[in-house]
């Protein structure tokens, strides 16, 4: 599990990068999967916080080349994966997408709470004439 206070350290350019694919993503009409920049994201975070197995240094590596392109050293570029990795990327954006939709339906649910509370704090009170 990354550990949420590493958050803020995401570059601006992935975090643009997170915006465009999802836009692109909902053109697209898909859903139940979070895209390679988000699995980027994650990944990139988790390293951070304690070190990579060999198999998700593969996948980072090969998801930095499908987002960065051209640009990440051919070192370190990582084309393809075989099915047991690609298998556990796939698991991993299905998890972050559902995690997403989740963290959404509780912040819908959390912003209503908090619209019925202030609308019953403005209410005004009922007199009690003690007829």
């Amino acid at each position: 599990m990354v550990d949420p206070s590493w958050a803020d350290v995401l570059p601006d350019w992935l975090k643009g990068e997170i915006k465009m694919q999802r836009l692109a993503q909902l053109m697209k009409g898909e859903e139940g999967i979070a895209t390679d920049a988000e699995a980027l994201a994650y990944v990139s975070n988790d390293s951070l916080s304690q070190p990579l197995a060999s198999d998700w240094v593969e996948i980072y590596q090969y998801l930095l080349t499908r987002v960065m392109g051209d640009k990440v050293p051919h070192e370190l570029r990582k084309e393809r994966l075989d099915h047991y990795r690609m298998g556990l990327l796939k698991d991993l954006k299905e998890w972050l997408w559902h995690k997403r939709v989740k963290g959404r339906e509780e912040k819908g649910r959390a912003e209503k709470a908090s619209a019925r509370a202030e609308a019953e704090a403005r209410r005004p009170k009922q007199l009690a004439l003690g007829l």
